[in-house]
């Protein structure tokens, strides 16, 4: 596959996933249904009837009858089991997109047209080649296809690419109430996540979920680094709508910040985390001789084994670089007292390292009388919750601690 057909290819999933998810979300009751790739694409399940849909996304190609052939004959089949007493009644719906030539069903389907166009076909070559009918083999009478093609819709004018996104993402902020970034970021980021993982269930009884259960689903309040929509933004532009939202501030304010950042052990360089400290010290601290209220940040380290967290801030220290960390001397234990002292020029403190989650938690809970911001970056599940309104908890999934750079 060329990377041009590739692009293509992934443009269609998510053509496809976006359906997915603005049908589950024009669901009228909570209890309503969509399931994934059972009879269609989508078939959206109610109290009273169920609609097989079957999504096609060639935005760089005309619209000839051939090219929702196949599904036509598919969605007659599924009929004649109907007919049959086997299958239950649906309705069938094909949407598609196209560079042009809708008008070609503009004049509309009738029987004859039905059959001329999508049901009659031919197999084989030269003196080999043979048509087929296949109303004829499955044995359906023009008054059966009369019914079915009221039961079939085709909508040939389906919204692009972008302009369905766009449609998701209002859906979206139109169920929430929340801003784009929020829409996007957090409940889109989700949804394709929850549709992507229903796609891939063997079981048809795995791929199908209410609309409640959806909502519940993708109602989480962390940032997730879902490959997915990382590949959609791009993770350059990922990572920099992240900063413009939570890190790009033109005056920094005195908050007591709090930088929680996971560390995958296995692949962790010492040299990265040194940097990070470097960063986030650099862009978040004041501590000139003339700032009226100096300050620095707090970090956490999660998943880095005691002795190399111990090896880190003595390597810092020996390079000048003040931390403190809240044990004033050799087996003290913690103290909040200390570790909240005020960062000064005169004393150089560039940054408040907490060795524990229990510190965190103690440190937050002694800082009265100021504004508190908790950043966790986790890596995989959220390993830190803090209950107080009043302190702004953001949690952002991320891949690799160079990550947090980018972002910060």
């Amino acid at each position: 596959m060329t990377d041009r057909s590739a692009v293509d290819t992934i443009r269609g999933y998510f053509y496809q996933f976006d359906l997915s998810i603005l049908s589950v979300l024009q669901l009228t009751s909570l209890e309503d249904s969509i399931e994934i790739e059972c009879t269609e694409d989508i078939d959206i399940r109610t109290a009273t009837e169920v609609t097989a849909t079957q999504c096609k996304y060639y935005a760089k190609t005309e619209y000839n009858h051939s090219l929702i052939k196949d599904a036509v004959k598919h969605m007659v089949s599924h009929f004649k089991q109907v007919l049959d007493g086997k299958k239950p009644k649906i309705l069938y719906f094909i949407r598609g997109h196209y560079s042009s030539g809708q008008e070609k069903l503009d004049g509309g389907i009738d029987v004859d047209f039905l059959k001329k166009h999508f049901l009659t076909y031919s197999e084989g070559k030269g003196s080999d080649k043979i048509t087929r009918y296949h109303h004829t083999e499955l044995g359906i009478s023009d008054a059966d296809l009369a019914e079915f093609l009221r039961r079939l819709t085709i909508d040939v004018r389906a919204k692009g690419f972008d302009e369905q996104y766009q449609d998701v993402l209002g859906a979206i902020q139109s169920k929430f109430d929340c801003s784009p970034f929020t829409a996007e970021y957090f409940y889109y980021n989700n949804a394709l996540a929850v549709i992507r993982e229903l796609s891939i269930k063997q079981a048809s009884t795995d791929r199908t979920i209410t609309k409640k259960q959806f909502l519940e689903k993708i109602d989480k309040s962390s940032v997730l680094f879902n490959e997915w929509f990382v590949q959609r933004k791009g993770r350059k532009a990922h990572l920099a709508a992240l900063r413009k939202e939570y890190f790009t501030e033109l005056n920094v304010s005195p908050f007591e910040r709090f930088f929680l950042v996971e560390v995958d052990p296995t692949s962790y360089v010492r040299s990265d985390l040194k940097d990070l400290f470097f960063e986030l010290s650099r862009k978040w601290a004041k501590l000139s001789v003339r700032e009226p209220s100096p300050f620095c940040p707090y970090v956490y380290i999660h998943g880095l084994p005691d002795a190399e967290l111990l090896a880190l801030k003595r390597e810092l220290s020996t390079e000048g670089f003040k931390l403190i960390d809240g044990h004033d001397f050799q087996g003290a234990l913690f103290s909040h007292e200390s570790i909240t002292q005020k960062a000064t020029y005169g004393n150089g403190i560039k940054i408040k390292v907490l060795n524990t989650l229990a510190n965190v938690q103690q440190t937050l809970d002694a800082i009265t009388g100021k504004n508190r911001r908790i950043y966790q970056f986790h890596i995989g599940k959220s390993y830190f919750d803090y209950d107080n309104a009043s302190v702004r908890h953001i949690k952002i999934q991320i891949e690799q601690v160079s990550d947090v750079k980018h972002i910060i």
